[in-house]
């Protein structure tokens, strides 16, 4: 990319600053809608001296979506990275948002960056909120794969109206019918007249407390066994929360672990309250001989509790 004129250089400099990405010649790839978030991401990766592959996912939800790819590749040819466009069709109806997640993740790779700002931070926090998350889920997402996430959503919008990009409009972001719309428009806009104070470092600060503490408590349950049932027992209930929560990732692939619930059910078992117990998608934890183990959904090929693809067949899952 040629370097931008004084002012804009200076603005990306100062952006720069603030994000957290590999280091310079590190290979990544660029999830890219073409809003102003994931362009500004792409802009700010290939500035950092990054090798830069944008990838362009559609869900085909929306008239005219295939043609959005278009202005992604405009954007990556400009600025010189590779770029591949992807489809991942979803279907409208229930858990819309995190079902076009998954498939998001699946289209992009595992280790993809995305263009979240501290303003999408605020909203997951809030959301999660509304779920009745304990710490892990407070922690929302990490700077690892979210590299713009100190920015704020107005520096993005900012840098792209600098550089003359031209973004896409996604009219669904003002759409009553998904809840982080009417978090975004009308909670965040009340708490910060309650607060008579913009609340959303106040919401990415308390993020990061939950992610530390989260990390600590699950440093201290590393080296327990959660498929022993008296080491469950014998355990805090946080350090015995988090060995079941890793459990359940390793085993199952999800991304996300167990509800508060669905942890309470395993404990149960555990302490012999009962013999077994269904957590999520078809999964079951069953008991015998002060074991626990994970059974999966029976017959054929099954799905991750996430939605994504899962190999493992239905005959009992060990933990270990």
């Amino acid at each position: 990319m040629r370097r931008p004129e004084a002012p804009v250089g200076a603005t990306i400099d100062a952006l720069l600053r603030r994000c957290s990405f590999p280091p310079v010649g590190s290979s990544v790839t660029c999830a890219v809608s073409g809003g102003a978030d994931s362009s500004a991401l792409l802009v700010l990766a290939v500035a950092a001296g990054l090798d830069v592959t944008a990838v362009h996912v559609d869900h085909g939800l929306r008239p005219g979506s295939a043609d959005e790819a278009l202005v992604v590749e405009d954007l990556a040819h400009r600025l010189g990275t590779r770029f591949r466009a992807e489809t991942a069709h979803v279907a409208p109806g229930p858990d819309l948002e995190a079902r076009a997640r998954t498939a998001r993740h699946a289209a992009v790779g595992p280790d993809a960056l995305f263009g979240h700002t501290a303003d999408d931070q605020a909203e997951t926090v809030l959301l999660r909120l509304l779920r009745g998350t304990g710490p892990a889920g407070l922690a929302a997402m990490t700077a690892r794969q979210h590299p713009i996430l100190a920015l704020r959503r107005s520096e993005t919008h900012d840098l792209c109206r600098q550089l003359r990009i031209d973004v896409v409009v996604d009219p669904t972001n003002d759409s009553w019918d998904h809840r982080r719309n009417r978090v975004r428009h009308r909670v965040l806009p009340l708490l910060d007249e309650v607060a008579e104070r913009d609340v959303v470092p106040l919401l990415c600060r308390l993020a990061g407390l939950a992610a530390d503490q989260s990390a600590l408590v699950d440093s201290l349950a590393a080296d327990l066994d959660p498929t022993d049932a008296a080491v469950l027992v014998a355990a805090p209930e946080p350090l015995a929360s988090s060995a079941v929560r890793r459990w359940w990732r390793d085993v199952t692939g999800s991304g996300l672990g167990p509800d508060a619930a669905a942890l309470q059910r395993i404990l149960d078992v555990a302490a012999g309250r009962a013999i077994g117990c269904d957590v999520v998608g078809g999964w079951r934890v069953a008991r015998s001989a002060g074991r626990l183990r994970l059974v999966a959904p029976a017959g054929g090929a099954h799905r991750r509790p996430d939605g994504s693809g899962n190999p493992t067949g239905g005959a009992p899952v060990p933990g270990h």
